[in-house]
């Protein structure tokens, strides 16, 4: 446990594949790279600063009230009483910026536990999640923990309800890895949001509840056909996916290389595929990966074993 005579502490968040296909919202699975470091040490002077920032290209704002780590964090230290202490943020983004895999709700998250871990724990993990939440609103105006709740507490996470953040860890195969391949293009939540339909017919909505349930049973028993059989989203895919330059040639590359499901991550433009080894994992990406290509498009892969681990200190002082 980190004791307060620690004068630094430095956390790695990593980046999340939220949604999972059929699980809108509600599910999400963090992976091992890319991510976000954020850097947490004592100050002198009194209140919370944001004293650096890399990798945004002069995007992000320094002001604590304007940045998702900033907000996490402040949230949490007013909730502790703490507001007047002396303490001072770097922010190290090492994630692409509107990817569809969690950047600003890895910062939110970065930014909670770290102040958390710097004045010797007084809130589980599971306890920070309003402040991390509350960080990622900042952002984006909304309240949904698909990427926040498997940034925190690793692993693939079900979110029962947002409102009252009722999220639970599940069981993960041993052997399931993911496919994630980021395209060179920028999507934006809100863009993403606005083309979703306002309703969806009964017989959509009926066929998500049921790959949805399949899946989660997948998951839980380690049945990978069944996790095969229930991958697929009758209700954002179909109008996100023009948003994805050849994304049904690289839907169907991706299957016939091996994947037992493929969608997007998030918002997009990111893509997933869910596999069974690594082997087929990395197969899966490099085809995907060259569907992009040929657009052309330049891209960015990741094939990472579903991350147990969350955020997590990777140095302190």
């Amino acid at each position: 446990m980190a004791k307060e005579s620690q004068k630094e502490v430095r956390v790695f968040a990593p980046a999340t594949v939220a949604n999972v296909a059929c699980g809108y919202d509600v599910l999400g699975f963090a992976i091992e790279e890319p991510g976000d470091e954020i850097v947490a040490r004592f100050s002198g002077k009194p209140g919370l600063r944001i004293v650096a920032i890399t990798g945004d290209e002069g995007k992000l704002p320094t002001a604590v009230e304007k940045n998702t780590a900033g907000v996490a964090a402040a949230d949490l230290l007013k909730h502790l009483g703490m507001s007047d202490r002396g303490i001072e943020l770097e922010i190290h983004k090492k994630m692409p910026f509107g990817s569809g895999l969690g950047s600003s709700a890895a910062s939110a998250v970065g930014g909670a536990f770290a102040v958390n871990r710097l004045i010797g724990e007084p809130l589980t993990k599971k306890q920070l999640l309003p402040f991390a939440m509350a960080g990622e609103a900042s952002a984006d105006g909304a309240w949904h923990a698909d990427n926040v709740g498997p940034c925190l507490l690793g692993g693939m996470v079900f979110i029962r309800s947002n409102q009252e953040l009722d999220i639970a860890q599940l069981p993960v195969p041993e052997n399931l890895w993911a496919a994630v391949v980021h395209p060179d293009i920028e999507i934006l939540t809100k863009v993403a949001r606005e083309i979703l339909p306002k309703e969806i017919p009964l017989e959509n909505a009926t066929q998500q509840i049921g790959n949805l349930g399949g899946l989660l049973c997948g998951l839980m028993r380690g049945d990978y056909e069944l996790i095969s059989r229930s991958i697929h989203d009758v209700v954002a895919e179909p109008r996100r996916q023009k948003l994805i330059p050849d994304f049904y040639r690289a839907k169907r590359d991706a299957l016939g290389a091996g994947a037992l499901g493929f969608s997007i991550s998030g918002a997009g433009p990111s893509v997933f595929a869910l596999c069974e080894g690594e082997d087929v994992a990395k197969r899966v990406a490099a085809e995907v990966s060259r569907v992009f290509s040929e657009v052309p498009l330049g891209n960015q892969l990741y094939v990472s074993r579903i991350n147990p681990l969350g955020v997590h200190e990777i140095s302190a002082q």
